[in-house]
């Protein structure tokens, strides 16, 4: 299934294809084996001008739109999931400075991030709320021009190699969600530190850690927004821009999986026959391409509708990433014992496509969300 780009949007996927197949796709295995942080690709992408690529162009970006975005991510992803999904956290953290910093906070924060001189990343969850964030326990005291931060954060995506946080905490308890606000919070903060990298199954180069804070002190001025409209500011990073993104690297993964399946099929041989000749092996296939195609139209569209609104982004990311764990078992079965093997990219496929159906909020949250959002209830 084919899609009408404009002439922005081609340029945007012949750069990003470009720079991805000659520079990220090569290593991105050996970024999983070692679980290094590929910070090679980020300068790569970083050189196109692509970290700039929501960010208006009076701030050093390239103003693109949320499709653009999506194809960018898309891309990415097809060679290597875990830059993809630190690129989708920098873009956090631009994009909610965009919604709700104020011209000082945008014009020195802004430029740094588009340039890819600062790394950004975004830090809610907690060991003890989950992806509950009306649960986080994180504090934030005001005293006289700072703000005193003690807590920590979970599993944070760039946790400890990223320079510029968007770090949700809550500044008056007695208020429930209406006393929960967002910070800007810069990694060299006096009573910040970050411990080391978790072990993980998938998604190995994006460096998950935890952040801690020990008065942490915060300038006043770099509270993003007002006071009590943390869960806000997130509602509407998430909703209308980053679940796209995530979706985007659950549809690169699927695409690559079902690119890989197809060749073998037809260079994988017994019997002196292609594999691809077996009518189960077509069936697969077939199965496989159809629920791409899919999820794909499901995602451009809502991405390219002006009119789309939070929920059809918990849909989104909820169909797409559900299809790509499907895709990439597939795919497994199509290479039997060879895609079981870290020899063939398909196991490191599977391997991401599940860890991407746990972040930016589980499976079963956004069913609990979207159900809720159908029936008229308060989300979680």
């Amino acid at each position: 299934m084919k899609f009408d780009l404009n002439e922005n949007q081609l340029l945007v996927q012949k750069t990003v294809r470009q720079v991805v197949q000659k520079e990220i796709a090569p290593i991105a295995s050996e970024t999983d084996k070692t679980g290094s942080f590929p910070q090679e690709n980020l300068k790569k992408l970083a050189a196109a001008d692509l970290f700039g690529i929501n960010i208006p162009t009076q701030f050093g970006g390239i103003d693109a739109d949320r499709f653009s975005f999506v194809l960018t991510i898309e891309e990415i992803a097809r060679a290597c999931a875990s830059t993809a999904l630190i690129f989708v956290a920098h873009s956090f953290v631009s994009q909610g400075i965009l919604i709700a910093g104020t011209d000082k906070q945008k014009k020195k924060f802004l430029p740094l991030l588009a340039k890819g001189e600062k790394l950004g990343a975004f830090a809610v969850h907690e060991p003890n709320s989950g992806c509950i964030h009306t649960a986080i326990e994180t504090r934030a005291t005001l005293e006289g021009d700072y703000y005193l931060v003690n807590g920590s954060k979970f599993m944070v995506t760039s946790g400890g190699k990223a320079d510029i946080y968007l770090v949700l905490v809550v500044t008056d308890k007695t208020k429930g969600a209406d006393g929960i606000s967002m910070f800007i919070i810069e990694k060299d903060a006096p009573g910040f530190e970050s411990g080391n990298p978790y072990n993980k199954m998938g998604l190995n180069g994006a460096s998950n850690s935890d952040l801690f804070f020990q008065d942490c002190r915060v300038p006043k001025q770099n509270l993003l927004g007002k006071e009590g409209e943390g869960l806000k500011i997130l509602g509407a990073i998430v909703q209308s821009f980053i679940m796209f993104g995530a979706s985007a690297i659950s549809l690169g993964i699927s695409e690559s999986a079902l690119e890989a399946s197809i060749k073998y099929a037809k260079e994988r041989v017994v019997l002196k026959i292609p594999i691809g000749s077996n009518q189960a092996i077509q069936f697969l296939i077939a199965e496989m391409a159809v629920k791409i195609d899919a999820a794909r139209a499901f995602l451009y569209s809502a991405a390219t509708n002006k009119n789309t609104e939070g929920l059809d982004a918990l849909k989104v990311k909820l169909f797409v990433s559900e299809i790509a764990v499907d895709v990439t078992d597939k795919a497994l079965q199509i290479h039997g014992g060879h895609g079981y093997c870290k020899d063939f990219p398909i196991e490191r496929y599977y391997r991401d496509a599940r860890g991407l159906t746990l972040h930016f909020n589980t499976t079963e949250l956004l069913k609990a969300n979207i159900g809720k959002t159908l029936v008229g209830l308060q989300l979680l």
